[in-house]
């Protein structure tokens, strides 16, 4: 039973035995740093939340926020999730999530995760999944099902466009309402409608003025009434600015606590008729359907730490992205090898802050090579330390092992100082120290392959091109070790592709001149245009593109078709495509698709990602990859409009290795079934009266007239006027209706109010 599916219960009891306005008041509010209030009259339960996107920091004591945590498995953070571009393994990871959270005694995991990757310089990147929302909205959505599947609650967060960490509380996002609906809130959305999440965090940051806390247009308008949500919409910790204003928004509780004086407020605003009470009774109601929800899951079932160890590993390996290989991988009988690294020894598996997990154990990955390859064969240099200050002794001892080495295997990590929450990184760069020790091993021994353990993307135009192959990690949990190795030494073909696009410099990035706000404002200039549909409206070089990946076989795409050439929006068409390994050894390809609109009224980007499968292939195995792309494949969010439309017309359908590997292309017709009302009004140019059908018709005869008039054409006059050498047509597109009307000389049926009043009844 879902939390949706619960309002009988909860009305039901509460008819029963009413709960006094103190009670009410007081649900609304936690009773501690991790768990809300309990009315034990009425038999409810408190509700015990914990931080755990990639593993759960439930603390020992709960009465406190600085507790140690119990063990858990530490999974790999979502920037590494999302790299393995696989659904099903992201129901896995709910489900493990699920029994850990079952055996723990947390009734909620606050996560996923889901805002836009707007800026590789956000300091909690490595807990957001994705530059690009479909890939963003649908791994959450798996996640989020698993979840909830086992009867553990999940909260979808931060609601929303939480996409730095430099003021975070109260930095205000001046965002329109386009970018904001077709990038930063889609994610959410899917999740919402798909998956049903029992909760949703609000955001600490402001939308256009206003907090997230005290947004009703977003907490209301959008999440609950148009979007459907019948969950609970909860406060980031201490994001509430005022409670009652906050519950008259559709905030329901507010974390942590206890907070007495806040439960007066609202009982002091109920009674004094400030706020509607039955404001108040809705967010009770929901409260409750989640504390229902919650008792109905027995607690206690301890998990199989080495069943969820391997799980992790299996992620990690699949999140492994080979972005650069000139042949030197997989290793085959690599003789010496210089491991080269304090990571290789002491692994960065998890991002810093409130999503810390204390691990049930973890590897690394000179255990793991020396096992693999016999500890004669392994030399290892620590290469950098915990500081940041150049020391060139630590180099030298490298270089030193290095040359003297067959192979270099060189592990490179952000340290917490630098990629943490809480504030946003300075730079895209590797520390001094890692940048100057991999520019000295390389010169001397170029069979070196560098490992990165990273949050998010890094430039490496200093270095890049002396490595014979590069490796990104990311943040990789405790197991990740073995499957890095693993990646190393051949015993698996990688398969992770990147989900958010590595720049060549920072000051090539879509936010850069608008990050990170000035006087309490950050301006998202670029719209819609962020990651890969930045790069591509730019035509503009990158690093490594979204989607990237390579592996240690090859792919071929052939007979690419569609179920019709021409469709209805709310029909869809289906896409096919062959795929078949080419190489000699197993591996996965991730097939994307992406979506060109080839002419559109607003302006839209080149393409956007729409659909992806990944698929296991034996060499030589073909197998036929078919996607059903519906209305939002082809939709965009028109603020006019207020709604999502479709417009007629040919659309290109990419298919493709990434969004910069485009290996087939079919061509479609999308007929749009919307009945719109027409925006015109007189202010409208003659080009909007002309792009409109109905407008056209009724707009052509006037449009004539004037540019035969302004281009000295006979327009039934004795004396043409003198040519004027402009190009007329082109001269009043741009013109409002009333100014166009004032070339008229003919006379009037009236005043041009009443002229253009008329078209517009004519249009209708």
């Amino acid at each position: 039973m879902a939390v949706f599916e619960i309002d009988a219960i909860v009305d039901q009891a509460c008819a029963a035995k009413p709960m006094t306005l103190e009670e009410k008041a007081a649900l609304c509010t936690g009773a501690g740093p991790w768990q809300t209030a309990a009315v034990e009259r009425l038999g409810v339960g408190p509700v015990t939340m914990c931080d755990g996107p990639h593993g759960l920091r439930r603390l020992d004591d709960l009465s406190t926020m600085t507790a140690p945590s119990l063990p858990a498995t530490c999974f790999p953070t979502a920037s590494c999730q999302a790299a393995t571009w696989n659904t099903s393994l992201m129901e896995q990871l709910g489900e493990a999530l699920a029994e850990e959270a079952i055996a723990l005694g947390v009734d909620v995991i606050l996560g996923p995760g889901t805002n836009m990757k707007r800026t590789p310089l956000c300091g909690r990147n490595f807990e957001y999944f994705s530059e690009d929302p479909y890939l963003s909205g649908a791994l959450a959505s798996a996640y989020v099902q698993a979840v909830q599947r086992a009867g553990v609650g999940t909260s979808l967060k931060h609601f929303a466009a939480n996409n730095q960490e430099y003021q975070r509380f109260n930095i205000s996002v001046d965002v329109d309402e386009r970018t904001l609906r077709e990038i930063y809130l889609a994610a959410f959305e899917r999740v919402v409608k798909e998956a049903h999440p029992w909760t949703v965090m609000c955001a600490y940051n402001r939308i256009n003025s206003t907090h997230c806390s005290n947004h009703r247009q977003l907490l209301t308008q959008i999440l609950k009434d148009e979007w459907g949500f019948n969950g609970a919409v909860i406060s980031d910790w201490g994001a509430v600015h005022d409670r009652v204003t906050a519950l008259q928004a559709g905030l329901d509780l507010e974390m942590p606590g206890p907070k007495p004086h806040r439960v007066d407020a609202v009982v002091a605003a109920v009674r004094d008729g400030t706020l509607d009470e039955g404001a108040l009774d809705e967010s009770v109601r929901r409260i409750l359907g989640v504390a229902h929800q919650a008792a109905q899951t027995p607690k206690g079932h301890p998990f199989d730490e080495g069943a969820h160890h391997a799980l992790a590993r299996r992620i990690a390996a699949e999140g492994i992205v080979l972005l650069k290989n000139d042949g030197l991988l997989p290793l085959q009988s690599p003789g010496r090898i210089a491991v080269i690294g304090r990571a290789a020894i002491e692994p960065r598996i998890q991002g810093a802050g409130s999503s810390h997990v204390n691990p049930t154990r973890v590897d690394n990955c000179l255990d793991s090579i020396q096992r693999l390859a016999g500890e004669a064969r392994v030399t290892y240099a620590e290469g950098y330390s915990s500081e940041l200050d150049i020391d060139q002794a630590l180099i030298d001892e490298a270089v030193a092992l290095a040359q003297a080495a067959r192979v270099a295997l060189l592990f490179v990590a952000l340290p917490p100082v630098i990629e943490s929450e809480g504030y946003d990184r300075p730079d895209l760069n590797l520390t001094a120290q890692q940048v100057a020790l991999i520019k000295a091993v390389t010169a001397v021994q170029p069979r070196t392959v560098v490992i990165l353990n990273t949050g998010s993307a890094v430039v490496m135009d200093q270095w890049v091109d002396g490595a014979a192959a590069v490796l990104e990690a990311w943040l990789m949990g405790q197991a990740g070790a073995g499957a890095v190795v693993d990646a190393l030494f051949g015993r698996l073909n990688p398969s992770g592709r990147l989900a958010e696009t590595f720049p060549r410099k920072l000051t090539d990035t879509p936010a850069y001149l608008n990050f990170p706000g000035e006087n309490g404002v950050v301006r998202y200039g670029e719209g819609p245009f962020i990651g890969y549909r930045y790069y591509d409206a730019r035509e503009m070089p990158v690093l490594f593109p979204f989607g990237h990946g390579l592996s240690y076989t090859t792919f071929a795409y052939d007979r690419a078709r569609v179920s019709a050439r021409r469709f209805k929006d709310v029909e869809g068409v289906a896409l096919s495509v062959d795929v078949t390994n080419t190489g000699d050894m197993a591996g996965q390809e991730v097939v994307q698709v992406y979506v060109h609109d080839r002419e559109a009224s607003l302006m839209r980007p080149v393409k956007e990602l729409k659909a992806f499968a990944k698929v296991h292939l034996e060499p030589g195995e073909t197998t036929t990859v078919t996607f059903h792309l519906g209305f939002r494949a082809f939709a965009f969010y028109h603020p006019a409009h207020q709604r999502w439309i479709t417009e007629d017309g040919q659309f290109d359908l990419l298919i493709g290795g990434s969004a910069a590997d485009i290996r087939c292309t079919e061509s479609v017709t999308l007929e749009s079934t919307l009945d719109l009302p027409s925006l015109l009004n007189e202010e409208s140019t003659l080009r909007e009266w002309l792009a409109d059908p109905q407008g056209k018709s009724v707009i052509q005869p006037l449009f004539e007239q004037i540019v035969a008039h302004l281009g000295g054409a006979p327009a039934n006059r004795e004396h043409p006027p003198e040519p004027t050498g402009m190009d007329a047509a082109r001269s009043v597109l741009d013109m409002p209706v009333l100014s166009i009307l004032r070339f008229r000389e003919d006379a009037l049926p009236a005043t041009p109010e009443d002229m253009v009043a008329w078209l517009l009844e004519e249009v209708q």
